[in-house]
């Protein structure tokens, strides 16, 4: 892709002027000129990234400005703030919350919310992290670019900061029915909520007490998003506190990226500014004390249902390594994390992983710069408590063996070609990949062009390596010879849950215990008026919205060529890739067995896990990694386009290569195909293993997209299987297969699918290249699909009886704070003309109903309705939830409304500009024309269905609500069994998991 910069030099090469075409007045910049009240201080271009990047100080406040310039219209906005904490009450998160309910000049509720439907934004949200905040967003639109960028600004600027929404966002003390005083007080809060949810997650509880133990002393000692019995501490006074310390241009970053002009942005943010005088930003201490010798602490968590009792230990050593500002240095240890730990062929994976130590690494294993100070961690879960001291030993054994004999040459080429590709990959978000890139570094006084500047880094490291020693050395500073080395063990406790219970319960009386009449009265008015305030119709004039108008009449089309080779259908997006190919394949199941089809998962993966008869998977990772982008086998499951009753389902086969390296991508693609082998019993076990643990983790934080399947898993035939392939049934029937102490019954099923899956007369092949590469990726597909496998005489009989939609009510006890809920109802294929009215239904009553009953009144994370036009199915879900039972009548009263409501013009445009965000987001290069290969959905269709959904009216939404609201519906619960929820679970049905579920 041409760039936009006429001529740039590094900076190491002067100050030498750079022109930048979107620069309006053409004229040039370099180090050291003004601009609009901005000193630039420093401009340099980055080839291998296409950009150039110009960083620039706010003169009169020192607000610091990375701007990059690149040729791509999906353009980004972000303003940050240094947000480091003293203390674990979450207020840097409760005020992200806060921020973003109103605000000077937009006075209503929620105005990000309110954003939501009113663009055409590629992306909106805000995080908080370890020790800074920040707010981005993307579009295409300038107009709807520059509608955010004065929300936003006024936001963090000017927020309204109001103590109804701190009570709302983050806590407060309210009767379970807020205007009933006979029903008990209880902690309420969005925050809270979520936090309750996230430390719940054993996972992320051990990630994060980690890195607090590692660092004491410092604001990394703190948990930033709030630990719940600390967030009922933050009172609305420090909330304020916080903002004005915090949220000032002295202490803030800007970044923007793409291709509208810097000096535009420079004015507009220019503008905002005015008034500010430069301060001094609070300093919290960010630099431990390093330790004169090692440490080792000790935490629970609760158990997990899923997983051997016997093997729920969790260990790592943590390593205190670079200061950050070292970009070479984090560039270095960065690749050396990667050497140690990724893949297969990676030393500690050999000892840890495939020797079934633990089943697999644990949440902060890796390198991580996050901080102003980075650590490096080893660690592992699934460990048997009495194996504690053999997987110290192991570790610090594999550590020694890399000092003596260093890393095999062929990884480290391995791992940059992998720099290479990445490179070269065309993402859709490749701004917001900079920005994420960059920020952690930036807000700890990194300079966040030497992160963009690999070549440089490369170069050196190149260097380096030739002298010799160059990790050895770094791996005896860092991991061998440091005492800054924490030891951190986790062990489960069966009381874990109930003492989270009483330990809250004790805090509620203790507060409550307090309270006098007085406060006990405040308490229920301000429940009331919350209720009030939550439920009030706005005037949102105020708010700035683009219009119908705004959406394209036409969609982007296409352009993709069908062909045959070897009798195989073959699609071709032939366009500008930057030197890579893609490639996707997908195989038709034959009938197979309900037995067989559990397996299938298991069976994608041992494709790429088990190696080969003549080559361990070692060495054919080394390859992978080599030559290829990364290769990939799964299920794949879709429903038809013109009948939700009948589906397709296979495995699909992807991958993606540097073109020099096409026939090498095949041929380890062929390999794998005809000789992977399926006798190799202790990496089969090793793989188990880890597809159990990273099944059973990914529910905590996940939960309700597993309720969501679940509860669609008995209306339709695709969903069915989707559940099974991905869902909480493949979780409990991989933990079962954990169990198993003999792999040879499991070989034999995985030999037998094999048997069946992947033959020639099975496939179609999709293509996506530069017109350069067809002839090259022709001939290796001849070659690939010559060596395909002959279809069979006939295939094993199905034993599945023919799909009947059923409507249970199914209730899953875990260990969770709080729930996930689901409720799903069959909608209609994508070519009936009411699919797109039951979209727009789904984002009426998401932004105008359910988000307020559920996450503002209730207090869950998250919750709404969607409406899966490719497979038909209208859902509504909750994400941690301490109210699931109320969230069903929630769901239920919801259609309710929508018959009882008379929607304006206005909100049916704001429901269509939500669906068309996603409809129109640019797609990565890699994803142009899977919409055809993968559904059978033709341009056609999708203009078609454009234009229904242009063309929807308050009568069609009338008209799919009384359909739903006439309909059974399956539900689904994930969550823990207390005893209040137990007494209404009459009629459900309860799957304990470690039966079949």
């Amino acid at each position: 892709m041409a760039s936009r910069i006429l001529q740039a030099s590094p900076l190491s090469q002067g100050f030498k002027r750079v022109s930048l075409r979107n620069y309006s007045n053409k004229a040039t910049l370099r180090a050291g000129d003004n601009v609009l009240g901005y000193r630039v201080q420093q401009v340099r271009r980055v080839p291998e990234l296409e950009l150039t990047a110009i960083s620039l100080e706010h003169e009169a406040t020192g607000a610091k400005h990375l701007h990059i310039d690149r040729e791509d219209n999906n353009n980004v906005f972000a303003v940050g703030f240094n947000t480091s904490v003293s203390d674990s009450t979450g207020v840097p998160h409760v005020l992200e919350h806060t921020t973003l309910c109103g605000s000077d000049r937009y006075p209503v509720r929620d105005p990000f919310f309110k954003m939501l439907n009113r663009s055409l934004a590629t992306f909106m949200n805000a995080f908080t992290a370890s020790d800074f905040t920040i707010y981005p967003f993307a579009t295409t639109n300038k107009v709807d670019y520059n509608n955010l960028r004065n929300v936003y600004m006024d936001a963090v600027f000017h927020p309204r900061l109001e103590n109804l929404d701190f009570a709302q966002e983050g806590w407060r003390l309210e009767h379970k029915v807020p205007v009933d005083p006979s029903t008990p007080i209880q902690f309420k809060g969005i925050v809270y909520n979520e936090m309750k949810g996230q430390t719940s997650d054993a996972n992320y509880r051990f990630y994060a007490d980690a890195q607090e133990k590692m660092f004491p002393g410092t604001a990394y000692a703190h948990s930033s998003g709030g630990d719940p019995p600390y967030i009922t501490d933050l009172t609305h006074q420090q909330l304020v506190k916080f903002h004005q310390d915090h949220y000032h241009p002295s202490n803030a970053r800007f970044f923007t990226y793409g291709n509208f002009p810097l000096e535009e942005h420079l004015k507009h943010i220019g503008q905002q500014l005015k008034g500010y005088e430069r301060i001094e930003p609070v300093v919290v201490n960010k630099f431990v004390t390093p330790w004169t010798e090692p440490k080792t602490v000790q935490s629970t968590c609760a158990q997990d249902p899923l997983s051997p009792a016997d093997k729920q230990t969790r260990l790592s050593l943590s390593f205190l390594a670079n200061d950050t500002t070292d970009t070479f240095e984090t560039f270095s240890l960065r690749l050396m994390s990667s050497l140690l730990l990724d893949g297969h062929a990676s030393p500690m994976y050999k000892a840890l992983i495939d020797t079934n130590l633990g089943s697999e690494f644990s949440a902060n294993t890796g390198y991580d710069p996050s901080t102003r100070v980075s650590s490096l961690s080893v660690g592992l879960q699934g460990i048997k408590e009495d194996d504690l001291e053999k997987v110290t030993q192991t570790i610090q054994s594999v550590l020694e063996t890399v000092k003596k004999e260093g890393f095999d040459p062929k990884r480290i080429d391995a791992a940059l070609h992998q720099m290479e590709l990445g490179q070269k990959h065309k993402t859709a978000d490749f701004g917001l990949t900079i920005m994420h890139g960059v920020s952690s570094g930036w807000f700890n006084e990194v300079d966040p062009i030497d992160l963009l500047e690999i070549n440089k880094n490369l170069d050196r490291l190149k260097k380096e390596l030739a002298q010799g020693n160059f990790f050895e050395s770094r791996i005896d500073k860092y991991l061998l010879n440091n005492p800054h080395k924490l030891t951190y063990i986790m062990k489960p406790d069966q009381h874990y849950s109930t003492d989270l219970v009483t330990e809250e319960q004790a805090r509620l009386a203790q507060k409550v215990d307090r309270l006098d009449d007085a406060e006990l009265q405040q308490i229920l008015e301000r429940g009331a008026e919350l209720q009030k305030n939550q439920e009030k119709t706005e005037d949102l004039s105020c708010l700035p919205t683009l219009e119908l108008g705004d959406i394209a009449a036409k969609s982007k089309r296409t352009p993709l060529d069908h062909t045959g080779l070897c009798n195989t259908p073959v699609q071709w997006r032939t366009t500008a890739t930057n030197g890579i190919t893609y490639f996707r394949a997908i195989s038709n199941l034959p009938a197979l067995s309900d037995e067989l089809k559990m397996y299938l998962p298991l069976f994608c993966d041992t494709l790429l896990s088990l190696g080969t008869k003549n080559q361990s998977m070692a060495e054919i990772d080394d390859e992978i990694r080599l030559y290829t982008g990364g290769l990939r086998a799964s299920m794949t499951v879709s429903t038809n386009h013109s009948d939700i009753d009948v589906m397709e389902e296979g495995i699909a086969l992807m991958g993606n290569c540097l073109d020099r390296n096409i026939d090498k991508m095949y041929d380890i693609l062929t390999k794998l195909i005809l000789e992977t082998n399926f006798d190799d019993a202790e990496k089969l076990k090793t793989l188990i293993i880890g597809n159990a643990s990273g099944l059973v983790n990914s529910i905590a934080d996940s939960g309700h997209m597993f309720a969501r399947t679940y509860a669609g898993s008995s209306l339709s035939p695709a969903m069915n299987n989707s559940e099974k392939f991905g869902g909480l049934t493949q979780a409990n029937f991989m933990s079962q297969l954990a169990g198993i102490e003999d792999m040879s019954q499991v070989s034999n099923k995985l030999k037998e699918i094999a048997g069946l899956v992947l033959k020639q007369d099975t496939l179609r092949v999709a293509v996506t290249c530069g017109e350069d590469a067809v002839s090259a990726n022709e001939a290796s597909l001849i070659k690939f699909l010559t060596h395909m496998p002959s279809p069979c005489p006939s295939s094993v009989p199905s034993s599945s009886s023919p799909f009947v939609p059923t409507y249970p009510k199914t209730f899953f006890p875990l260990p969770f704070s709080v729930n996930f809920s689901a409720k799903a109802l069959r909608g209609v294929p994508y070519t009936n003309e009411d699919g797109a009215k039951y979209q727009v239904l789904s984002s009426l009553m998401t932004n105008h109903y359910l988000h307020r009953e559920i996450r503002e009144k209730n207090g869950a994370y998250g919750g709404g309705s969607s409406y899966a036009g490719l497979n038909g199915l209208f859902s509504f879900y909750s994400y941690r939830d301490p109210r699931a039972m109320e969230t069903l009548d929630t769901y239920r009263s919801s259609l309710t409304w929508a018959l009882d409501r008379t929607f304006t013009d206005q909100e049916l445009t704001e429901a269509k500009l939500s669906i068309f965000q996603g409809i129109d987001a640019p797609q990565s290069v890699s994803e142009e024309g899977m919409l055809q290969f993968v559904y059978g959905i033709s341009d056609e269709m999708r203009q078609w269905r454009r234009e229904q959904l242009l063309a929807v009216t308050q009568t069609d939404v009338r008209h799919v609500a009384e359909s739903l609201a006439s309909q059974s519906a399956s539900m689904v619960i994930l969550g823990e069994q207390t005893d209040e929820l137990a007494s209404r679970l009459d009629g459900w049905d309860i799957k304990q998991f470690g039966a079949q579920a």
